[in-house]
């Protein structure tokens, strides 16, 4: 293990050993997905701010510090086992430190040290498959496209489209919720449009209640990429430790969290704020 490896797994550990509460299911600031889904007729809305400090970006060659906002995502309850996702950045800016010769540096577009573009949107689905019991955990499945909305001008964006999948796990022991996600990333190549790179993606999260409103939560989510070269510029591995708390009233839930990135490529560091809110919104027959 690396050094921020291990001081992410020390951190998860430390921060659920206690007297048992009751867990609630997941959301912001975590990105590892729970099988449970938000119900029928009712509509999650989410938003945040995302900062981090020294992103790489291979494709582009680009060094700095990169902010979101507003982040906004939207969950539509279908009915009782579906549930319909948007999820992206409205905006996303980077203060550029350093540059590096990239394959798509020709395409960049700015001047001076600062770069913006909208984010990537992404559609997902996913389908609660079994409900959790005392010896099983809940199962579900979810498919998301990744849609091409940033610019590679900006350095920001691939111009691409990717597909993931992936098998949802989700068990509550007394007061901690475990989520895992396992699953495969599909991602184009942003240089050969009859290329691509199928990437292992993962997620395990742990979210534990201190109250019946405030929970501390943390997380390592992230893919894996299995090729020993040639890896097409901007498919590479990554992956993020998260260390946060939620606190809940209501309908409203508000987050806060600490980022660790774990490859060379992620931010060494950074922090995301939100707010969650669920309301029932249509009739499901």
């Amino acid at each position: 293990m690396t050094h921020r490896q291990n001081w992410a797994a020390s951190a998860i550990v430390a921060l659920f050993i206690g007297t048992p509460l009751p867990a609630s299911a997941q959301q912001r600031p975590l990105v590892t997905e729970d099988p449970e889904v938000i119900g029928a007729g009712r509509i999650l809305l989410e938003g945040g701010v995302t900062h981090g400090r020294d992103v790489f970006l291979p494709a582009s060659g680009l060094h700095g510090d990169v902010t979101t906002i507003p982040e906004l995502g939207v969950s539509i309850g279908l009915g009782s086992i579906v549930e319909a996702q948007i999820d992206g950045p409205v905006w996303q800016r980077m203060h550029v430190t350093d540059r590096e010769p990239g394959p798509l540096s020709n395409l960049l577009d700015f001047s001076g040290d600062d770069t913006g573009s909208t984010g990537d949107v992404v559609v997902g689905t996913k389908v609660r498959l079994l409900g959790e019991t005392a010896g099983r955990p809940a199962i579900g499945l979810r498919m998301a496209t990744k849609l091409p909305n940033a610019s590679n001008e900006s350095g920001l964006g691939l111009d691409t489209i990717d597909f993931y999948s992936a098998l949802l796990l989700g068990k509550t022991v007394r007061s901690v919720r475990i989520v895992g996600n396992f699953g495969l990333g599909i991602l184009s190549d942003p240089t050969n449009g009859t290329r691509q790179n199928d990437v292992f993606t993962y997620g395990l999260s742990l979210a534990r209640a201190l109250t019946n409103q405030f929970e501390v939560v943390a997380e390592v989510n992230g893919r894996m990429n299995a090729r020993s070269d040639h890896t097409p510029p901007g498919t590479e591995s990554r992956s993020l430790a998260r260390a946060g708390a939620r606190f809940t009233q209501a309908t409203v839930r508000l987050d806060g969290a600490l980022l660790l990135g774990l490859t060379s490529r992620d931010p060494s560091w950074g922090f995301t704020i939100g707010a969650t809110y669920v309301f029932n919104a249509i009739t499901v027959p």
